[in-house]
């Protein structure tokens, strides 16, 4: 099997990268050849680096998806975005990324089809950001999209293309909506969400961070470690048992940030919640205002998808994974 992982070198690329190597079977035995590409150069983890090749490009320039496509790889990860915050302030920049470099590799496809039969797995990682409020208490299978940001404009459109492209034989698409992933390793990056990880991976640390919002402000979550277990689920999915519609909410856990605070308190002690500085920003508040905290998240489950069910797990899924198991 050749694959294709686009935003290769982003967390959950990473993430996902990790998991490949450790899995047997489809994912993991079965993989032959590996093309990761990203803005800047991915590096495979040891045991895949022997079938993989690694390019740094960006996916909406000209002619670079027909560049990726060419080879005919026979399952596509794509995971390349502009995140949320970056998306609503440089409008131009999240649409040339967020839909017009996915309507190239979309394109891409259809176009080495034409040439000879070709239909490969898509699988795209979507975001919860495609709902809007108002919302009810639980958001089902069956609430319609109408995003309230750029970012989820963005991934709402894609959404559709996926479903009509797969619908049309193209290809054979699944969009995975990601919660919230969180604790996302490293260091901060541009999402408006980018806080709700900050106040927990920097205490964990040693570190000071800052909640820009209340403690009051309820949200959905999974672990990077989950997130790396819905694409590799996804991949291998028989898709005929998720029908024509292709889009799907995958499970989390619905917690506030004061939740998420006693979490850090019961798994690192007092004096890590006690690094939390609160610094109100009322264009975090207004674009986390806008966004969906709970889901009833049925088909997903029912297809197998998983996702931890208390915080403190995801907290210690973080020191695992991350800090080698010690605070």
């Amino acid at each position: 099997m050749h694959v294709l992982v686009v935003g290769a070198a982003g967390m959950i690329g990473r993430k996902l990268l990790t998991r490949i190597a450790a899995e047997d079977g489809v994912l993991g035995s079965d993989v032959t050849q590996l093309s990761l590409v990203d803005v800047v150069e991915p590096v495979a983890p040891t045991p895949l680096a022997g079938s993989s090749q690694s390019f740094s490009f960006d996916l909406s320039d000209d002619g670079a998806a027909a560049k990726m496509i060419a080879t005919r790889p026979d399952m596509i990860f794509h995971l390349a975005a502009i995140v949320s915050g970056e998306a609503e302030a440089d409008l131009d920049k999240g649409y040339r990324v967020n839909l017009d470099g996915t309507r190239a590799l979309f394109d891409a496809i259809r176009a080495e089809g034409i040439k000879s039969p070709y239909r490969p797995r898509v699988v795209f990682a979507s975001s919860v950001a495609v709902f809007g409020a108002p919302f009810p208490d639980k958001i089902g299978d069956e609430f319609f999209t109408t995003p309230l940001t750029s970012y989820g404009t963005q991934k709402a459109i894609t959404e559709l293309l996926l479903s009509d492209y797969s619908r049309r034989g193209i290809f054979d698409g699944i969009g995975i909506r990601l919660p919230t992933i969180c604790i996302r390793p490293g260091t901060p990056n541009k999402a408006a969400s980018g806080f709700f990880s900050n106040i927990l991976r920097e205490p964990l640390a040693g570190k000071e961070a800052v909640l820009p919002v209340d403690e009051s402000v309820r949200h959905w979550f999974a672990s990077p470690r989950s997130a790396a277990g819905f694409f590799t689920h996804a991949a291998t999915l028989d898709l005929d048992k998720v029908g024509t519609r292709r889009n799907l909410t995958m499970p989390g856990l619905s917690a506030t940030v004061g939740e998420e605070i006693a979490a850090l308190t019961r798994v690192a002690g007092d004096k890590a919640a006690r690094l939390i500085r609160r610094e109100p920003d009322e264009t975090i508040r207004r674009i986390v205002a806008g966004w969906p905290c709970d889901f009833d998240a049925q088909r997903a489950a029912s297809l197998g998808f998983k996702a931890e069910t208390r915080f403190d797990d995801i907290i210690k899924a973080h020191i695992e994974d991350e800090l080698g198991g010690k605070v």
